[in-house]
């Protein structure tokens, strides 16, 4: 198992693969990519029961992911690849033409490690609840984990799922939230407030954690506690807060960075801030 150090590093060499994708082709969205990068670390390379060089669509006997905010592609793409499923030098197709690196998740170019096309938001969780009954039929006691955006959570969808989850008792499943406060047109709380999210996801009889995306550490012990949870009665989600933009002091604190590319200035600027890689593609 990789060591803190090298999960860190691990995620300076993600957020400069995310930097370098979207400026390439002047497209993409590396706002919450960055923002997210801790997690996917953690996930892919310290809690996934996965088999990156025997991918099957269905997974059986592994833990499976689906990323239901599939417009943060990018760092998914990065950690897919940095961890097998694909080769490295293949980031440097993202967006292009007749590439499997689309700018939201597709299936039919066959791409290891993407069982459903994602973007069109809402969706996940309904796929990730029968994915988890699924295994349940199978007696396969691996987990379904999912990632949303808390924007997405205005779609009612999400609110249909929670309730089906708690009430048929969907206990293999940890979804989390990236709570970072913004999205495409804006703060959460200006287009349309949450509320009390912790609350509703409690009143809608789901075991809830909180945690600080944006600390590796935290990240770990989080998910590690949140598995330790499954299998009793409960789905868990956990809420977990993150900056838009991490790791770029120039792209925190702001929306404006959910979907744009940095330019030939900026990107040289981004880069400068994280110079120690792991080889870049």
């Amino acid at each position: 198992m990789p060591s803190i150090a090298e999960l860190e590093k691990l995620c300076t060499q993600v957020r400069r693969d995310i930097l370098r994708m979207v400026h390439a082709v002047n497209s993409g969205h590396p706002g919450g990519s960055l923002g997210c990068t801790d997690f996917f670390v953690a996930l892919y390379f310290d809690l996934l029961k996965h088999h990156p060089q025997k991918f099957t669509m269905d997974g059986l006997g592994e833990d499976l992911f689906f990323l239901s905010n599939g417009h943060i592609s990018p760092v998914w793409y990065s950690v897919l690849a940095r961890s097998g499923y694909f080769p490295v030098k293949e980031l440097s197709t993202f967006r292009k033409l007749n590439s499997r690196l689309q700018g939201h998740p597709t299936t039919h170019e066959g791409l290891p490690g993407i069982r459903i096309a994602s973007g069109s938001l809402g969706q996940g969780l309904s796929v990730a609840i029968g994915a988890a009954l699924a295994k349940k039929l199978n007696k396969d006691t691996n987990i379904v984990y999912t990632l949303h955006g808390d924007g997405e959570l205005q779609e009612g969808q999400i609110w249909e799922a929670a309730m089906f989850a708690a009430a048929k008792k969907v206990d293999n499943l940890i979804s989390t939230v990236d709570y970072n406060g913004r999205q495409i047109d804006g703060d959460v709380e200006n287009v349309l407030p949450m509320g009390d999210l912790k609350a509703k996801w409690l009143a809608f009889g789901w075991d809830v954690l909180e945690m600080n995306g944006n600390k590796l550490q935290e990240v770990i012990e989080t998910l590690k506690i949140a598995r330790q949870r499954t299998g009793k009665g409960k789905p868990v989600v956990i809420l977990m807060k993150t900056e838009m933009g991490m790791g770029v002091d120039f792209m925190v604190g702001t929306h404006k960075w959910h979907g744009t590319a940095p330019n030939d200035e900026q990107l040289v600027k981004a880069l400068a801030q994280s110079a120690e890689t792991l080889g870049d593609y």
